[in-house]
């Protein structure tokens, strides 16, 4: 998907979204608890980077980067440094990338707003890395963040809530599907808003009628039977 049209598209999309949509074609829901340095969205391949305690490897990065990029950057979830501040941040702009995605904390704060570049990150840090650490072969290749290792091959997203990954090649299906879940919690939203409960909307009476006669049916059986949305 082009990147103009992943913007698009996702402008109108959350990551929870993408998240049930994930959950519904049996795709890993691969989300982290990510807080975005001023309020911000990122839609973007990865570019990823693991970083060692230098920023060459950011810069590096860079060199292959191409528009709409999402610098993507493995820090281990280190406490002790921030691992990216207002110049990487800078720079990451002026090669043509969307974003900054930190697993690992970041510093210079007011001065990445001025920049005006989304970063996601742990939180802040005024004290950069202090030591070097060995590099490995494939810095260039996989970011781990969290429990996700991702590459090339995927494209990452940002809201309010935090980040989710995508396989690329899957991208348009979860955003279809996505784009579906959204229109049927905001119909689901109106009727409430209208007077219809979702109690109502979603026959909860039914539900528990039906679950004196079948102990083991649960409410999302009940729901994929109505149509419901509410939990994936």
């Amino acid at each position: 998907m082009e990147q103009a049209e992943l913007q698009k598209r996702f402008a109108t999309l959350t990551c929870a979204h993408v998240a049930d949509a994930c959950v519904r074609l049996q795709l890993p829901v691969r989300t982290v608890s990510l807080t975005a340095v001023f309020p911000a969205r990122i839609a973007g391949r990865v570019l990823p980077a693991k970083h060692v305690g230098s920023t060459d490897i950011f810069l590096e990065a860079f060199e292959s980067a191409e528009p709409g990029d999402v610098l993507v950057v493995d820090n281990e979830a280190r406490r002790d440094e921030a691992c990216a501040g207002d110049l990487v941040a800078a720079e990451a702009q002026a090669a043509g990338c969307s974003g900054l995605v930190l697993w690992g904390l970041h510093r210079d704060t007011v001065d990445i707003i001025a920049v005006g570049l989304p970063v996601y990150s742990l939180g802040a840090m005024p004290t950069g890395p202090l030591s070097l650490r060995p590099l490995p072969a494939d810095a260039l290749e996989r970011a781990t963040v969290s429990e996700w290792t991702v590459t090339r091959d995927d494209v990452v997203l940002g809201d309010e809530d935090g980040i989710a990954f995508v396989p690329a090649d899957r991208l348009d299906e979860v955003f279809t599907l996505a784009e579906q879940i959204r229109d049927t919690e905001r119909h689901q939203s109106d009727l409430i808003k209208a007077g219809t409960t979702l109690r109502r909307q979603l026959d909860f009476a039914g539900y528990l009628a039906a679950r004196t006669e079948r102990p083991g049916l649960t409410f999302r059986e009940h729901l994929r039977g109505i149509g419901g949305a509410i939990e994936e």
